[in-house]
């Protein structure tokens, strides 16, 4: 039995488990199952708010009334923890990477519109960003409030159980649906969906490997990682979960330029199945990962993919990250 912490109410769930029907660059006899994660609310769609119902449960049960996190300038996690600050009466405190674009556009945008205050680090200075945070706690709290910091993704040993809860989901629609997986596949970035599916998993017996696609950073980064914050998870709540017992996989070779930034194969794979499924994906996270997963599965080669005919892949969110770059698309 899971001894769960307290949890806001923050996201539309059950979201759907819904197989796709027409996209054209699947091999024979292999079903695709989406995973419609996008689909937790509309501006906070995406898997950061299954995170989120337990990082802001934690902050306001510390008393504190404002939330200090960071990520890239079309962080997708920022947008959310942005919105839900402003629902929940939060002074949110955004710490973004990167440089100050010449306007205001997707994630920023919604960024802005919720209130939230934007402090923005060059790349250069990004490697020091938790002294930053640590800082603006200093300041907050001369000046009476006390700010609860987030890190990046929501992924620390807290976030983590937003995906322990969306297994126990998970588990519900494979017996409402009568499947058994070969596996699930998502998109990795920071690092904490990955890891809280693969203790979900375990704890509650489901089918299939987890499988991830790397967009940022490489495979030994999050074995690092996510070992890091289970063990941190176990001994936070005492579950007693070995976190060595973890089979980690993460799949490399589908990072393209670099994190946020896409070539031209995974935009093409974007409009394909928008086109033929009216499901659209980012390029920065599920574009990246679904094309790999496409590839992986035409390759035939020996992988974690080889064999496997039923799919569940986790759409993880990110369309607004679509429209700073719409220029990519050959439309």
């Amino acid at each position: 039995m899971i001894n769960w912490p307290n949890r806001l109410q923050l996201a539309n769930l059950p979201t759907p488990l819904t197989r796709l029907q027409r996209f054209p660059d699947l091999p024979a006899g292999v079903e695709v199952w989406v995973k419609r994660d996008e689909l937790t609310g509309l501006e906070v769609s995406g898997n950061k708010i299954r995170k989120l119902e337990f990082c802001l449960a934690e902050a306001l049960d510390q008393g504190c009334d404002t939330v200090i996190t960071c990520g890239g300038l079309q962080s997708n996690h920022c947008r959310a923890t942005a919105i839900m600050g402003a629902r929940l009466g939060l002074k949110v405190h955004l710490l973004l990477r990167g440089e100050p674009p010449a306007e205001y556009q997707g994630n920023l945008l919604l960024d802005k519109l919720s209130g939230a205050e934007v402090t923005i680090l060059p790349s250069s200075e990004w490697p020091d960003h938790e002294e930053v945070v640590r800082k603006l706690q200093d300041d907050y709290a001369r000046a009476g409030s006390k700010a609860y910091y987030i890190p990046v993704g929501a992924s620390d040993e807290v976030g983590l159980w937003g995906y322990i809860a969306a297994c126990a989901e998970l588990k519900e629609d494979y017996q409402r649906l009568g499947l058994e997986p070969d596996a699930i596949v998502t998109a990795t970035g920071s690092g904490g969906t990955q890891a809280g599916l693969l203790v979900g998993s375990e704890l509650l017996d489901l089918p299939g490997k987890v499988v991830a696609f790397n967009v940022s950073d490489d495979a030994a980064y999050f074995d690092r990682k996510i070992r890091q914050d289970v063990t941190l998870w176990q001994q936070r709540y005492k579950t007693g979960f070995d976190a060595d017992s973890l089979e980690i996989t993460t799949v490399e070779g589908y990072l393209g330029p670099g994190y946020g930034m896409a070539g031209p194969e995974v935009f093409a794979t974007i409009a394909r199945l928008a086109a033929t499924e009216g499901l659209f994906l980012d390029p920065v996270y599920t574009g990246k990962a679904f094309h790999g997963m496409v590839t992986e599965l035409n390759q035939g080669a020996s992988g974690p993919l080889n064999g496997a005919r039923q799919i569940v892949f986790l759409h993880t969110g990110g369309l607004f990250g679509v429209f700073p770059q719409n220029q990519q698309f050959n439309l």
